[in-house]
């Protein structure tokens, strides 16, 4: 068996980290044998790497290695992906098929995403695990393969499971062995040597000298968390060496790639039994509506509260407000289109209280939601891939919610 440091060097793994080190054991150790492993982590870290250390130690390093994500499979076809279908099973079904389960076999297969897949689909899964055993769509006739799985999720399986979205039992099977990737921002001491590596990466394929980071700007990087991990510092790093022309850039050059933090959103948090940490959920969706409503609120409660502290006026009326808020919140709006706005009479603070009620059960989260898939597939010429990737969900998902809201024709 090689060592630490060569492993990494043929797998280009970047970093010193102890739980990246752990991981890397892990993987090597488990190699020999048969067992099914688990590999969570969240999404950009890197998992993907994993499986094929495993494969390449393990005695069917010669035999067909598959990965396979998940995720990217609509929910109708998944089953013929994964273990095949005979001839006339469903429309389109022109001739038999093997899946990737029969062609695999001797093999290693990497199902990445698991978490997005299907409950009916998981009990095939679970077959396999078991007994080797699976049965094409359409078929009655019981097929056997000798497959090693390697699995890999983004998701909070136990809270999956508590939510009736994972089966159990297949999470105790896949789940032989564990191996957690830690995050990004769990990693500072690597963050700068992955930035310099992909910094001489981008400067040799476009041919130009490497970008590099003042002190300063080290330190911005190094604080920042990172919810894309890996994935997304690469992208900022090819972004900054494409569109930079001086090559030794500061804090506030670097600043301007960096989006900004979403710290107070519960469902980011990691380890969070109740929110998946998933962040190609739809469920992000869903808390962001919700946490810019309760902004909105709070801006408008500020308002209110600072034109009394000030005397500019005993009760304020309805127009007042609308119209300081049109103001702050869209200065270049012109004046006379705001006077048409607010034109609907002054109205009483208290008219407002008792209104709220009202204005709250006028939200609709569904409405909020299809207006944002509407919005993503037309940005992306209804592109569906693109305009999934956009809203943070996965192309499985966006399907489910396109049929759900009648969509489909989109």
């Amino acid at each position: 068996m090689e060592n630490l440091q060569a492993i990494k060097q043929r797998f280009e793994i970047i970093g010193n980290n102890d739980g990246l080190n752990r991981a890397i054991d892990i993987a090597t150790q488990v190699a020999p044998t048969d067992l099914s492993v688990l590999i969570t982590g969240e999404s950009g870290v890197g998992k993907e790497v994993f499986p094929r250390i495993i494969h390449a130690y393990s005695t069917r390093k010669h035999a067909t290695y598959i990965a396979v994500n998940c995720g990217a499979i609509p929910e109708g076809t998944i089953d013929s992906e994964l273990f095949g279908h005979e001839k006339g099973a469903f429309t389109g079904a022109l001739s038999d098929r093997k899946g990737y389960f029969e062609v695999t076999d001797g093999g290693t297969i990497f199902l990445d995403e698991v978490g997005e897949l299907p409950l009916a689909t998981q009990s095939r899964l679970l077959r396999v695990l078991e007994s080797g055993e699976f049965i094409r769509v359409g078929s009655s006739k019981v097929l056997k393969t000798n497959v090693r799985v390697i699995a890999a999720t983004n998701l909070n399986i136990p809270a999956a499971i508590k939510n009736g979205k994972f089966r159990e039992d297949l999470y105790y099977r896949l789940n032989t062995i564990p191996i957690s990737i830690p995050p990004l921002r769990e990693r500072k001491s690597d963050i700068t040597l992955l930035f310099r590596k992909f910094a001489a990466d981008f400067a040799e394929k476009y041919r130009m000298p490497p970008i590099r980071l003042t002190e300063d700007a080290m330190l911005i990087l190094e604080e920042y968390r990172w919810p894309g991990n890996i994935r997304q510092l690469k992208n900022i790093t090819e972004q900054i060496s494409i569109i930079e022309q001086e090559r030794n850039v500061d804090a506030l050059t670097l600043k301007k790639y960096l989006p900004i933090e979403q710290n107070s959103l519960p469902a980011l948090s990691a380890g969070s039994e109740q929110h998946d940490t998933n962040f190609a959920s739809e469920r992000e969706i869903l808390y962001k509506i919700l946490f810019d409503m309760k902004k909105d609120m709070n801006d408008l409660k500020r308002l209110v509260y600072g034109m009394l502290e000030k005397g500019e006026a005993s009760h304020p009326s309805v127009s007042d407000i609308t119209s300081l808020v049109l103001k702050d919140q869209y200065p270049t709006l012109p004046s006379e289109v705001i006077n048409s706005t607010t034109d609907a009479g002054a109205h009483p603070l208290s008219s407002i209280q008792e209104t709220e009620a009202v204005i709250e059960e006028s939200f609709s989260l569904e409405e909020k939601e299809k207006e944002l898939i509407v919005k993503a597939l037309e940005k992306n010429h209804s592109k569906r891939k693109l305009a999934a990737k956009d809203l943070g969900i996965s192309e499985r998902t966006l399907y489910r919610k396109l049929k759900e809201y009648n969509l489909e024709d989109f």
